[in-house]
């Protein structure tokens, strides 16, 4: 019963790694002496995000940027990884996007936009991931998956975010359908839904244009718990459903969110 969420020595993968719920997750991995590859677009903000969170915590950090809305960018970061790594422990499909407008002005763009990098870009790099997790999975200790979701996913926001809600439904039952096909090859697949937590995509919805030091207490107030969440709360999921402890949970899409989807 000892060391049940140990992920000492695991090697991670979180994409959206260089800001918001990435980088918490990646943060709690370094800091519980996993190795963690992270991943984004913009290949300088990345760059820096893993140094800073390699200093910071002395775990090895290291930035893969990648364009994960296609089919072509998840095979070059898989083949990236292969060529430094004989397996994956820990995958974490965070990478994504939103888009607000009007419903009268709500543009094609921004449904193929979304769904491109918030489920096909999870299906897609999971499957050319799946010789490395397949090489760390085990009857004993099984290889993780887990995809980003949120509650939007669950209950209508009041953001005009018309694409987001249904591309993070989408990702829950997709996970559900990963799990079915991957538990018997000793792959767990998970998702979690993450409520209010103070990051750059929240921080554009409350109209502050992705600036996350502000202010959060009127948001805190709409929230039972009466705050947003921290990256203690993030990471200590992320790090449950990563070690022993989460190695019966399967298919499961759990809330993190201060009771904001089931309990208002």
């Amino acid at each position: 019963m000892k060391d049940l969420f140990s992920i000492e020595g695991k090697i991670a993968v979180v994409t959206g790694g260089s800001r918001g719920i990435g980088e918490m997750i990646a943060a709690g991995f370094l800091a519980n002496g996993a190795r963690v590859y992270i991943s984004s677009r913009k290949a300088e903000v990345c760059d820096e995000t893993a140094k800073r969170l390699q200093s910071e915590f002395g775990s090895e950090c290291i930035s893969l940027p990648a364009d994960l809305s296609n089919v072509e960018g998840c095979e070059a970061l898989a083949n990236e990884l292969a060529s430094r790594e004989k397996q994956v422990d820990i995958l974490v499909n965070n990478a994504g996007v939103s888009w607000g407008a009007p419903i009268d002005d709500f543009p094609e763009i921004g449904w193929d936009k979304v769904f491109d990098t918030n489920v096909k870009g999870v299906f897609f790099l999971t499957q050319k991931l799946l010789p490395l997790l397949r090489a760390s999975g085990s009857a004993e200790d099984p290889a993780r998956v887990i995809n980003i979701g949120s509650i939007d996913g669950i209950k209508n926001p009041i953001f005009e975010t018309f694409s987001y809600g249904p591309s993070k439904a989408a990702l829950h039952h997709m996970t559900r359908g990963l799990a079915l096909h991957l538990t018997k090859e000793n792959i767990i697949v998970n998702a979690i839904a993450p409520g209010p937590f103070p990051t750059w995509m929240l921080s554009t919805g409350v109209g502050c244009g992705g600036d996350t030091d502000i202010d959060w207490s009127a948001v805190a107030r709409g929230n039972p718990r009466g705050r947003v969440g921290t990256p203690e709360d993030i990471a200590g999921l992320a790090i449950f459903l990563s070690s022993r402890a989460g190695a019966f949970t399967v298919g499961e899409t759990i809330t993190c969110d201060g009771g904001q989807a089931y309990a208002t």
